[in-house]
């Protein structure tokens, strides 16, 4: 049901050499550590202007740089977008055409008020986004693990129980580069499909926030039930 994909030579697709995040919260300054680590250079943004991460930046060192999100966006030849669900619509257009944009997002209607669309099951958050951004190729990744676990979880290619994270989207190249992305960071991959299988791993769904390594992870996917399946009252 689900293509299994283990990237062990992430290294031999020098296409990407810099990073740019629309969002610097727990997820987006771990991920841009990670990248760090890895040799990229990584262009931070959010909301309150290049003056507020001043010290994220200094934490990260000379690799790193801070920004405005339209500066960050240009810049990034892969743009990580992990902002509040709510604020989607903020994320620019123009600088994004033709990247590749990785969504970390998930729905959380107390942070995020409602959203009827999504409250429906008629769409996913990261189809809402790659809507925003019709020129961009979304993938939808890293959104089911804590933050602090991306570091603390990470193990080589081939270790036995290496955990697996599952990502989806409509472009394959797109898919194959995150994956080997994320192969880089220290995690197999599962590609769940098109962007529209992606609430397979929404919230509170068996494959989110739980470590699986890759057979387990599949599993976990092919059990998801739509929400309204699960509240549903006989």
């Amino acid at each position: 049901m689900f293509l299994q994909t283990r990237r062990t030579g992430a290294g031999e697709d020098p296409y990407m050499a810099t990073l740019g995040f629309i969002g610097a919260g727990h997820i987006g300054s771990t991920l841009a550590k990670l990248a760090i680590a890895a040799g990229y250079d990584v262009v931070l943004s959010n909301s309150r202007g290049p003056e507020s991460l001043s010290s994220l930046i200094a934490e990260l060192g000379p690799k790193a740089r801070a920004a405005t999100t339209q500066e960050a966006a240009a810049a990034g030849d892969i743009v990580v977008v992990t902002v509040p669900m709510k604020a989607y619509k903020s994320v620019p257009v123009e600088p994004l055409a033709g990247k590749l944009v990785i969504d970390t997002n998930n729905y959380y209607p107390g942070r995020d008020g409602r959203i009827p669309e999504l409250d429906a099951e008629t769409t996913t958050s990261s189809e809402l986004l790659q809507a925003h951004l019709p020129r961009s190729k979304v993938v939808k990744a890293f959104n089911v693990i804590y933050f602090k676990h991306l570091e603390e979880h990470a193990q080589p290619a081939g270790s036995k129980e290496r955990r697996a994270l599952p990502i989806s989207g409509d472009d394959a190249q797109a898919k194959k580069t995150v994956a080997a992305l994320i192969d880089t960071f220290g995690f197999n991959v599962v590609d769940v499909g098109p962007l529209s299988e992606g609430w397979r791993f929404q919230p509170d769904l068996p494959a989110y926030y739980h470590r699986h390594n890759a057979e387990e992870l599949e599993a976990a996917l092919g059990k998801a039930k739509r929400y309204a399946e699960l509240n549903r009252r006989d």
